[in-house]
Formats: C-alpha cells, structure tokens, sequence
C-alpha cells in the first residue's frame, strides 16, 4: 500500500513540474515582442519578410552549387535574384510595408562601417559583405539561405523597392544581371554621343545593350557568329560586328568610347582594347576560368585602361530599378518550374537560353 502511495505520489509530482514548464514555456512572449534592449530581438524588427514570387538563375548558382568557386556550403538554397510581397515587417521597419512588391540581390548584409560601405558601394565592403546565399551572418555561423525558396526574411536596408508597371518576372535578373551592367556603364559616364560595344549577348549582354541604349549611347554587339543579330536590333543595338571576321573588326579598329565585355570564356583582351580610341576604356564584368594576356603597349600609347566592375550598392540597385522603370526595361525570361533547375543549369551552360531562366515560386507549393 505504502509503495503505491509513494508510486503515485511520484507521479502527480512529476506531472506538475511537467505542467510549470509547459505553462512557463507558452506564456513566455516570442522572440519578436522581447524587450528592445535586446540586440538580437532589435535586428528582428528590422527585418522584412518575404513571400518569393520569382527567383531568377544566375551562372554563379551553377557554379556555387557544384563548388566549383571555392569550398561550398550544404546544404545550400542558391538564387539572388529575387521579388517578392512584403508579407510582414518588424515594429522598426520605416522603408517597406506588407504588400509592397519588392527584390532582394546577392547580398543581404555588410559591416556598415568601412569606407566602401558609408560611401554606399556594399558590394565592396572591407571584411567582405554577407552574401544572399553560401555565406554567413555577421554573426560568422549562421548560413544564408536564397531565393530558390518560398520565403526569405532580410534587413530592411538591404531590400529594395520595384517599380509597380515592371513585369514581376522580367525583374529578378535585373538584382544580379541588370546592376552588373547599370553600375560600369553608369560609373563610366556612358551617355549620348557615346560608342558602345557590348561583348556577348547573353543574360548579362542582353541586359548591357537595352541599358547602353536607355542611357543614349550608340550600341554595337559583338559576338563570334551572325545567329543573335537579328535580337541584338530588337532589344536596341544599332550594329553588329562579327568577332571572327578581320576584316570588319580592322575597320572598326579605335572607334569605340567604351568596350562592355561580358564573356566569361577564354578569349583575346588585346582584340577588343583595339577597337577604343584613344582614353577608351574597356569595362569587365565577365569572368574567365584563366589569367588572361594582355599587352601593356596596347594601354600605353592610347591611354587606355581597363577596369573591372562587381554589381552594386543598395542606394544604385534602387536607382537602376527606378531607372529601369522610368524606361521600361525587364529582362528577357524563360519561366520555368521548381523542378526543372537541374535542366535549366544544362541548358545555360551551352547558352541555350533567352536570355535567363526564372523560376515560378508558386510551382514549389504545388
């Protein structure tokens, strides 16, 4: 009798202490209604949540994803390009609202503190910027996640705004491909009266030539064959010059303002600085896999020179998205579904797109 006393005893002893901590545990507030002295409870309410609509392929997914740029992170959600409904906001957010349609690109933080950072190019950021995905928090353990998802939750300064007449769809590509074309071609001073010659004419190509041409400059493409000039004249280039044929490219030897060279293959630096004037200047935003030669007479005895460039700052991406809605320029898409990434990453490598792929986030749900 004693021991089954003592048994149950036990038992409505144990069940109590259960039933404190449960109580304790539901009546505790969330994180997001914590005392503001707390730091971590202060970045919440400044953060955005997202509903992803579109998240656009980049190259550098690819490469990401197949650790082919350096040691990767898995698991890993790749994807930069992203737009979306601001679904909710911490009780400190002033800049965006729910229902506001608005994009996110490669990076989601930075130190705030650097030169690079107060002049407003992030993307330069000293001790490196927090990128969107296969990166960390500045809390240096926390993996980011991107776009290739159903939601995503940013600092509010690190998200920008969308044009309400662009087309949600043609916009991701404009987080990566657009402000990696905007931001050389602004910095350069590229406007009427200019010569432009774009190199290649894919997803970022085809994003330099319809920008170039909005800003005022003549445009030319240049590729290795005939195949994509009719839609280089369609999205606003006003000639086409074949790399592989000498004899136009002899005749268009120092006639060109600025060279834009999107080309992330092999392929010859000294061919293209010879077709700027003198104080050309040749603008980088490809990458090729290999150092490449140049010679150093070829900058020399016409001042020219070359510069590399590497998408932009939060303040330029909102400039270049007004900029894109005051001309209504998007990206020329494919929209595929969620579970077709594995063939679109096939199809990109043998540029077998026009011009980038975006996914359709609602096919994730289904």
């Amino acid at each position: 009798f004693f021991i089954s006393l003592i048994s149950a005893y036990l038992s409505f002893y144990l069940f109590s202490i259960v039933l404190f901590f449960f109580f304790l545990m539901i009546r505790r507030p969330p994180r997001s209604t914590l005392s503001s002295s707390s730091a971590a409870s202060d970045v919440y309410k400044r953060q955005v949540h997202i509903e992803i609509t579109y998240a656009g392929i980049c190259h550098s997914d690819i490469h990401s994803a197949r650790s082919e740029w350096g040691p990767a992170m898995y698991p890993m959600v790749p994807g930069h390009e992203i737009v979306g409904r601001v679904k909710a906001v911490g009780g400190k957010v002033t800049k965006h609202k729910v229902g506001d349609l608005v994009g996110v690109g490669c990076f989601v933080d930075s130190c705030r503190d650097c030169q690079y950072c107060k002049e407003g190019e992030e993307q330069y950021c000293a001790p490196g910027c927090t990128m969107t995905y296969n990166s960390l928090e500045r809390d240096g353990k926390t993996p980011t996640f991107g776009g290739y998802s159903t939601d995503i939750v940013v600092k509010e300064d690190y998200v920008v705004g969308v044009p309400a007449n662009l087309d949600e769809k043609g916009v991701a590509p404009l987080l990566c491909a657009g402000i990696t074309t905007y931001h050389p071609l602004k910095k350069a001073g590229v406007t009427k009266g200019h010569k432009l010659a774009v190199v290649g004419l894919g997803g970022l190509g085809h994003m330099a030539v319809k920008i170039g041409a909005a800003f005022g400059a003549e445009v030319t493409v240049l590729s290795r064959t005939a195949g994509k000039e009719a839609d280089a004249a369609r999205l606003g280039a006003s000639h086409f010059l074949i790399t592989t044929d000498d004899a136009a490219m002899a005749k268009a030897a120092m006639t060109f303002d600025f060279v834009l060279d999107t080309v992330s293959a092999k392929h010859d630096y000294s061919q293209l600085l010879g077709l700027l004037k003198t104080r050309g200047q040749m603008l980088v935003v490809g990458a090729p896999p290999e150092p490449v030669d140049v010679s150093a007479f070829m900058l020399l005895f016409k001042g020219r020179s070359i510069s590399g460039s590497l998408i932009g700052g939060i303040a330029e991406t909102q400039e270049m998205l007004d900029f894109c809605g005051k001309h209504n320029i998007v990206s020329d898409v494919e929209v595929i579904k969620g579970d077709y990434v594995n063939e679109a990453y096939e199809r990109m490598l043998k540029s077998d797109v026009k011009y980038r792929f975006v996914i359709d986030i609602a096919s994730l749900k289904q």
